[in-house]
């Protein structure tokens, strides 16, 4: 199965009500986990990149990671995903890469920290919607404002989303999935009190909008895995997350993405620190690669089958580029 468009996996998400993990990747391990993941849970992937990610890896090595994923597993659905794009640029260089779908994050400014106001979201998410679009390409954009910073991108403030705002945005810029703000944060501190989220914030965009809703800033940094890196000499005091059984409401309630990154951190640095710390004679990297690989796979089995993912793999025929290009025109008509 050739990569496909994220507006398709998330739209047969959203028609059977489970959700979608989009699991970030920074080098091969990391995509053999997913896919091993999905694999074996027979689940829909979309597997995302970020800007920091695409430089880490100078770009062509991650495009063709992807790719080869796609080949090895044909029967898979497989978007391929840019996060946090900054500027129209940053899409268009993930488009040329081969990324079925982009995000372009305008709720901050091109130096993905400082905050921006509604118009230049508007108008740079537009700008975004009208060049994919003509390739195909989906679009997801973000209105409101996370907590944290991960991989360099966050303002460090929050802004819950205003549902109204979210009806008008999506009005004007023609895009295909939100991410909104209902209290989750980037990295692996998101709650410094208690663990809430705006669920009424949720339920009344829903009611508002007729796109899949995304949620950032969802590992539920599990304390199993805090501990184990402690355990092996790391240091995260307080490291908090977002409870599964909040994801799992949250999906209920209409969000059909749900972005994963800092759990998979977690999970490869303690089995990474594990491996040091018992066998410190070993300095193949396959020998420390190969079990953080293994350890990252269950994780993402677990999740695919917590957001209801698992099985859903062979639910329907997969659209190609030219296929979106067409529905995008006859909506533009």
């Amino acid at each position: 199965m050739a990569l496909v468009p994220m507006k398709q996996i998330l739209e047969e998400a959203r028609k059977k009500g489970y959700g979608v993990g989009a699991y970030n990747v920074n080098n091969m391990e990391q995509i053999q986990a997913i896919m091993a993941a999905a694999q074996k849970t027979k689940s829909p992937v979309i597997i995302q990149a970020s800007r920091g990610a695409l430089k880490y890896s100078n770009f062509t090595y991650l495009k063709h990671l992807m790719l080869a994923a796609a080949e090895e597993n044909p029967d898979i659905p497989i978007a391929m995903h840019l996060d946090h794009g900054n500027s129209l640029e940053s899409a268009k260089k993930a488009i040329s890469l081969g990324f079925t779908s982009v995000m372009i994050d305008g709720s901050l400014k091109e130096d993905g920290k400082t905050p921006s106001d509604y118009k230049y979201n508007v108008d740079v998410t537009k700008s975004v919607v009208e060049y994919a679009h003509k390739l195909g390409v989906t679009v997801e954009a973000e209105i409101g404002r996370l907590g944290g910073i991960e991989d360099g991108v966050g303002s460090g403030s929050v802004h819950i989303t205003d549902p109204d705002e979210a009806k008008k945005f999506v009005g004007e810029t023609g895009v295909d999935a939100l991410a909104i703000a209902i209290g989750t944060s980037h990295g692996a501190y998101k709650f410094k009190g208690d663990k809430k989220l705006a669920f009424d914030v949720l339920e009344k965009i829903r009611a508002l909008i007729d796109i899949p809703i995304v949620l950032h800033g969802a590992s539920s940094v599990p304390q199993e895995l805090i501990d184990r890196v402690n355990k092996y000499g790391g240091k995260m005091p307080g490291a908090t997350g977002v409870p599964m059984e909040h994801l799992k409401k949250a999906i209920k309630l209409g969000v059909s993405k749900i972005n994963v990154d800092t759990d998979g951190r977690l999970a490869v640095t303690a089995e990474i620190r594990r491996v040091f710390a018992e066998k410190p004679e070993k300095f193949d990297p396959r020998d420390y690669l190969g079990p953080a690989r293994i350890v990252l796979a269950d994780l993402i089995a677990s999740k695919m089958n917590d957001f209801g993912t698992a099985g859903h793999a062979g639910d329907y025929a997969p659209k190609t580029l030219q296929d979106m290009i067409k529905e995008y025109s006859k909506v533009n008509a």
